[in-house]
């Protein structure tokens, strides 16, 4: 890798620049609805699942493919999803996300029974993977302005990290005051209202598509290739790290990922240009928010786990605990990340929000039976959301920085798969971890329970908990070192630049691959 790299945003000011859109706040807004929407739906439908399985008769084997089924899709054409949007356009390809999105929600919503359902998040998957990138991809091509630039990622970082405890909230009230299929029902009015926003006011640039031919291999392998991974740890967690069925898919992810990379390497027209991920500052990006995701859906399943289990929460009274956490969350990012920006390096921003971050789930650590919420988890919980806000708002921003317009939607989608498969490690690694200790808990407490059962399960649930969380702390602390050493751009704005200029800038740190591959 070459020394740092001064890597500066366009400057609207510089001659040749294209003037900024009018409309692009309005845009914003509808972007910044959309992604909600995304973001609500990976948890919303969680606190939903056991009022739909009774209802339509799902059995216990079969009810995590409500969850699968919809990550499997989802995370398997991202990558696909995201070239769709470089080359058919980010307006059209938004558009046409928001309105099957909204089509397979009324379609959950309305479901009779179980295949039904699983095909309506199975729909839902598809075309997220069509709406999520083009969304971050609309607005790194609208925002070039630096200042304007913190701003716009902000609010959307702010989003992309608070957005799943939201849909705790909303899926603890519809479950509990209304009926499960109004968390399918929900995304409608969301997706009718952005999609008509969309229509309206967005205003893509001029000449930022791809009109290369579709990588059709690139696209098979890429996405058997993350099925594969993300079905993987899905089987993980049910069926445990040593069964053949999970080593094989783990072996069938690894070689069918390798061979993508070979394609891209050799095809005129790639899905996945090399260039987007050997670039140091970017590689670094995706590294460190994939490590966060995996302690961020983690904690979101112990929490949750423990304060209904074990402190005895209704689904509602849960989703308002992670109030604290979203709050903490729209303050780092829009209010720290946002206004530092242009200030300070990336690295000093992405780095420091993950080890504050660290230091809330480290406070986690100390749960037990008696833990109260405003000694433990609330102060846990604001540390955790301003930490994680302040690294994400920067991460969101220079992962799309730099890059040429003809692939900000792929790059794009590289974020979005960095998240889905981080959460995909996440739930099944520390879920594995929590169970484990668990058992040993049991195993080496069970002759002193003194006929205590419940009490001795409880406790052992809690241990469980507490150990998952130590990983997670590491795992931040991962991310925080990641961020030091990978990512060593300089502050957003510092000086004037052309996109092109940019591009090249950003490129000229890139991480080169053996010669066999190019």
């Amino acid at each position: 890798m070459s020394q740092t790299v001064d890597q500066r945003l366009p400057d609207p000011e510089t001659p040749g620049a294209s003037a900024p859109d009018p409309g692009r706040w309005k845009a914003l807004v509808f972007i910044a609805l959309a992604q909600l929407m995304v973001v609500l739906d990976a948890t919303i439908v969680n606190i939903a699942l056991p009022s739909a399985q009774e209802d339509l008769g799902i059995s216990d084997g079969n009810k995590q493919w409500v969850i699968t089924a919809y990550a499997l899709a989802f995370g398997g054409l991202l990558l696909f999803g995201g070239r769709v949007a470089d080359l058919w356009g980010r307006k059209r390809t938004f558009v046409t996300g928001l309105i099957g999105f909204a089509a397979a929600s009324a379609i959950g919503g309305a479901a009779n029974g179980e295949a039904m359902l699983l095909g309506a998040r199975a729909l839902q998957g598809v075309f997220g993977a069509l709406l999520a990138p083009a969304a971050l991809s609309l607005l790194a091509v609208t925002f070039s302005d630096a200042k304007e630039r913190a701003k716009a990622f902000g609010i959307f970082g702010a989003i992309a990290g608070g957005g799943g405890a939201v849909g705790l909230i909303l899926g603890g009230f519809l479950t509990e005051y209304l009926d499960w299929r109004w968390t399918f029902f929900v995304n409608i009015p969301f997706a009718v209202v952005a999609a008509l926003g969309a229509y309206f006011v967005i205003r893509e640039p001029a000449g930022s598509r791809n009109h290369s031919a579709l990588d059709i291999p690139g696209v098979v392998l890429s996405t058997l290739g993350l099925v594969s991974l993300v079905y993987g740890f899905t089987r993980a967690e049910s069926n445990g790290w040593t069964d053949p069925s999970t080593l094989g898919l783990f072996v069938a992810a690894v070689v069918l990922l390798a061979l993508f990379v070979v394609v891209e390497s050799r095809v005129k027209a790639p899905l996945l240009p090399l260039r987007v991920v050997t670039n140091r500052n970017r590689a670094g990006v995706y590294l460190s928010l994939g490590l966060a995701v995996i302690g961020m859906f983690g904690l979101f399943l112990f929490l949750t786990y423990f304060l209904q289990v074990v402190q005895g929460y209704s689904p509602v009274r849960t989703g308002f605990a992670f109030l604290p956490m979203i709050a903490g969350m729209i303050t780092g990012s829009t209010q720290i990340g946002a206004r530092l920006m242009t200030r300070v390096p990336p690295r000093f921003l992405m780095g420091p929000g993950f080890l504050v971050a660290a230091v809330g789930m480290l406070l986690l650590t100390r749960l037990d039976l008696g833990s109260s919420y405003v000694g433990v988890i609330l102060p846990g919980q604001i540390l955790l959301g301003l930490g994680m806000g302040t690294a994400f708002m920067p991460a969101m921003s220079l992962a799309t920085f730099g890059i040429e317009p003809r692939d900000a939607g792929v790059a794009s989608a590289m974020v979005n798969t960095s998240q889905q498969v981080g959460g995909a490690i996440g739930t099944a690694l520390l879920n594995t971890i929590a169970a484990s200790a668990t058992t040993a808990y049991l195993a080496s407490h069970a002759a002193t329970a003194g006929g205590d059962a419940q009490l001795l399960q409880m406790r052992a649930l809690v241990d469980g908990f507490s150990s998952a969380i130590w990983w997670a702390v590491g795992i931040l602390l991962a991310s925080a070192t990641i961020a030091f050493t990978f990512i060593n751009t300089g502050r957003a704005g510092a000086a004037a630049g052309s996109g092109a200029g940019g591009e090249k800038a950003a490129d000229a740190d890139e991480v080169h691959l053996p010669a066999a591959l190019h």
